[in-house]
């Protein structure tokens, strides 16, 4: 015994055994029985007594959370999608428009067969999400002709048309009921007297001449949409293909004519998506930048960043992840595949035509329209544009479609899309009956059929 401590504890303490204080009465020793380097051992695994142990431990690289190609990520300065980029020109294609303006109404369902050979899926059904963004027709009003220049794009000469409706002279104006209404009133007379008409026609004869690009200035029609805006859109639109004497020469036959979305897309065309997406107010890190929540018992919260920096530089990185607005941002999709452009109601041999939901397969008369309409939207009563999967914005929000820049090669992109059914169950609720008729057939007569028969008689 050496200060009452058993024999051959300096050997054991050699043998890998270590002291610690375990009162102020004496020493504890703890030993280690297995005797192994902990240098040897796994990062984040110690041994004890010849058994495997997991510690908790953390990862000291990760990815960043986020990108930063998006910042800022602030409210948009403008609520109608901005083309920033038109497809190339290519003057051995016929002249057309390469844009369009369509309002979101919502989304359904469809059911279709696939046709891609040496898929899992080919020739089997698939159900598969689309949205529907209603398009009536748009009324060209304008054409600016533009110049190429060392610095880009310069307007050379903006003409418009003689006359020019009220919802589009809304937008020219922050309150139309207070102003005098006196907007294109002096411009229209040129298309009158003799010395505008000789104006004009020189302006028409300068174009051909210098400018490099055409484009259309097109408002959309607000009084067709279940809308309570009465301030039309407005755009301007590039015309592609043929020269630069034939777009003019198109330009000018369609002012103030309606252009309809059929002669601008096709069926199976892919096409991109440009909008404002719905706004979620100011909003934390976490769901802002979607940063790993902190353990749950940390001081002061948890769903925050927990480093936002150094302590040198003494300021806060452009690149840290704040808390902010989330939503209502600019954005651009590309790569919508257009399943079905429908026409929209009309009037046959005096009798009012709907049935633009039914296909080869399902041959019920059977409108667009689910039961008691789109949610937070209303009926859809023109042309539409059915594309695959979601779009940006909520229900009512303006959309730019645009023809996509790039050349179509894929297979998914080229593939024929022949629709066997379109959903058109009730979108309030847990839908059940595809058409009007279905639901008196199944449910009987009502109490309120029977009452309005009664009052009727």
């Amino acid at each position: 015994m050496v200060w009452g401590l058993p024999v051959g504890w300096l050997e054991a303490l050699a043998c890998g055994a270590w002291a610690r204080p375990f009162s102020n009465r004496g020493l504890f020793l703890d030993f280690d029985l297995s005797i192994r380097d902990p240098s040897r051992e796994p990062f984040g695994r110690r041994t004890l007594f010849g058994s495997s142990v997991k510690e908790s431990h953390r990862k000291f690289s990760a990815p960043r959370h986020g990108s930063l190609g998006f910042l800022p990520r602030k409210r948009s300065s403008r609520h109608r999608g901005k083309v920033k980029s038109f497809p190339k020109d290519d003057s051995s294609k016929p002249v057309h428009l390469t844009a369009f303006l369509g309002y979101k109404a919502g989304m359904t369902h469809i059911v279709r067969e696939v046709d891609r050979p040496g898929s899992k899926v080919n020739k089997k059904e698939v159900v598969e999400a689309v949205t529907i963004v209603e398009t009536p027709p748009m009324v060209i009003v304008g054409i600016v002709g533009y110049v190429e220049t060392p610095r880009g794009l310069r307007t050379f000469k903006t003409i418009f048309a003689e006359h020019i409706s009220d919802e589009c002279k809304r937008r020219f104006y922050k309150n139309w009921h207070k102003s005098k209404k006196k907007a294109f009133t002096k411009y229209c007379k040129k298309w009158q007297d003799v010395d505008g008409k000789k104006q004009l026609e020189r302006d028409f004869s300068s174009m051909k001449k210098y400018c490099q690009v055409i484009r259309v200035i097109a408002h959309t029609q607000m009084r067709l949409l279940p809308l309570r805006q009465k301030k039309a859109h407005l755009m301007e639109i590039q015309v592609n293909g043929g020269t630069v004497a034939e777009k003019l020469d198109w330009a000018r036959e369609r002012l103030e004519q309606q252009v309809p979305v059929n002669q601008v897309f096709g069926q199976d065309e892919m096409i991109d998506v440009i909008g404002v997406t719905k706004g979620k107010g100011y909003k934390g890190v976490t769901s802002r930048w979607h940063t790993k929540k902190l353990p749950r018992k940390t001081h002061r919260g948890l769903r925050k960043v927990a480093c936002i920096g150094a302590w040198h530089p003494a300021r806060v990185a452009f690149s840290v992840a704040r808390a902010g607005q989330k939503g209502y941002h600019h954005r651009t999709e590309i790569n919508k595949k257009i399943y079905k452009i429908g026409q929209g109601y009309l009037i046959k041999d005096g009798k009012l035509i709907k049935n633009n939901a039914s296909t080869d397969y399902d041959l019920s008369d059977k409108s667009i329209n689910p039961l008691g309409g789109f949610v937070h939207y209303g009926e859809v009563t023109n042309d539409f544009v059915m594309l695959k999967g979601c779009v940006v914005g909520t229900k009512k929000r303006v959309l730019t479609l645009r023809k996509s820049l790039l050349v179509q090669t894929k297979r998914r992109a080229l593939e024929k899309i022949d629709l066997k059914f379109i959903d058109t169950t009730s979108k309030f609720g847990h839908g059940r009956f595809q058409t009007v008729e279905e639901k008196k057939a199944f449910m009987g007569p009502l109490k309120k059929d029977r009452i309005a028969k009664e009052e009727g008689a």
